[in-house]
């Protein structure tokens, strides 16, 4: 297993242009973000949790959720109205039916 910069994910990354297969990949996709994205909070926390991983050898998956996270830090899940409504009545028993 090779180690540092050169170490894949287990799951690459789908992005614009080539995927992220490697943490070299992940560091080089963060350093070309234009700078008012490259300085956002997500990416910030995305690179620190990228350098975790590379400097203290941690799980891959740390860094893949901070880059995850900040590439999807403007979606904001639907509210489906239609969903199940809950059920507020007593519950009847089989004997009171």
């Amino acid at each position: 297993m090779t180690g540092g910069w050169g170490r894949p994910f287990n799951d690459p990354i789908e992005v614009a242009g080539p995927n992220l297969v490697t943490l070299r990949d992940a560091g080089e996709y963060i350093a070309a973000l234009p700078k008012k994205e490259h300085d956002a909070l997500e990416w910030r926390a995305a690179m620190e949790a990228l350098l975790l991983v590379v400097e203290r050898g941690g799980p891959t998956m740390f860094a893949r959720i901070g880059i995850m996270r900040a590439l999807n830090r403007h979606y904001v899940p639907e509210f489906n109205p239609k969903g199940k409504e809950p059920h507020w009545g007593r519950r009847k028993l089989k004997r009171d039916q």
